[in-house]
């Protein structure tokens, strides 16, 4: 038995030990995080909850105050649209992009925009989009340029 034999078994432990204690400080940071999370989750969540009321008790004093001076119908159906016309709003809002942008819309041909690549990774998009031609190629739809003398065709030459 050599005389270091008994210093392994010490390493061993050792290692085990301080494995241990990693173990159960980061279980207990990931605890500590999880609950302010949650705390603030549910903040936010009580907080979207009383918005939601605040913002149907203003729909129903708009539709009292306009069936003052009309129907009880018409009044119901004008909040309706005002209404209506917010989200509409709110939701344009909240697009990146507009619907009419298509891939390779505003492409210069021959010319590389980092910033389209930004704007589709922002969409969410898992590549960049393709541009309508290969940098420094022929715009789409041109022919590009018959060669006059290239020794590797077959041919009769002039």
């Amino acid at each position: 038995m050599k005389p270091m034999d008994h210093l392994e078994h010490l390493d061993k432990h050792l290692v085990d030990e301080l494995a241990q204690v990693a173990r159960e400080t980061v279980r207990d940071e990931l605890r500590e995080q999880t609950r302010k999370q949650r705390r603030r989750a549910t903040l936010y969540a009580a907080s979207g909850a009383l918005a939601l009321y605040a913002g149907a008790a203003v729909a129903l004093a708009v539709g009292l105050a306009l069936a003052l001076g009309l129907p009880d119908w018409a009044a119901a159906l004008i909040t309706a649209v005002i209404l209506g016309a917010a989200a509409y709003v709110l939701r344009g809002m909240a697009r990146p992009t507009r619907p009419d942008s298509g891939h390779g819309a505003g492409v210069v041909p021959g010319h590389d925009d980092a910033g389209q690549a930004a704007a589709a990774a922002a969409a969410g998009l898992p590549y960049p989009p393709v541009p309508p031609a290969p940098p420094g190629g022929p715009a789409p739809g041109t022919v590009p340029p018959r060669p006059t003398d290239d020794p590797d065709l077959p041919g009769p030459k002039a």
